[in-house]
């Protein structure tokens, strides 16, 4: 498989590298959100997992180890989400910085370029 670099050199910056390394631990991923109900008199807790599918709202009943796992696996999710919004600031950074662009009459702010 062709490793296809973010820069002419075949080489990738140091700070992006590291983001790559830390999204390749990241284990299991889940969308959605996990509750843990303790009712006083209802026979201990209960745990529910809610998720968005086809624009509804989904819940399901889970047990003590299945909530523990997919709390993780949400926790993965939201990590993956943030280490991957980091690569694509260093993405359009570097796009900004070393690409051939067009000729303009005034320069663009960070706001327009999504470097924000």
């Amino acid at each position: 498989m062709k490793n296809n670099s973010g820069n002419g050199n075949g080489r990738f910056s140091a700070p992006y590298r590291r983001l790559q390394a830390r999204l390749g631990q990241i284990g299991w991923v889940a969308l959605g959100t996990v509750l843990e109900r303790n009712q006083p008199g209802q026979g201990g807790p209960r745990y529910q997992w809610s998720r968005r599918v086809a624009g509804k709202t989904i819940t399901v009943a889970l047990s003590a180890t299945q909530f523990a796992r997919l709390k993780r696996a949400i926790a993965h999710q939201r990590q993956a989400e943030a280490i991957l919004a980091q690569m694509h600031q260093h993405t359009l950074q570097y796009m900004w910085k070393h690409l051939p662009s067009t000729t303009r009459r005034k320069r663009l702010n960070k706001k327009t370029l999504g470097l924000n």
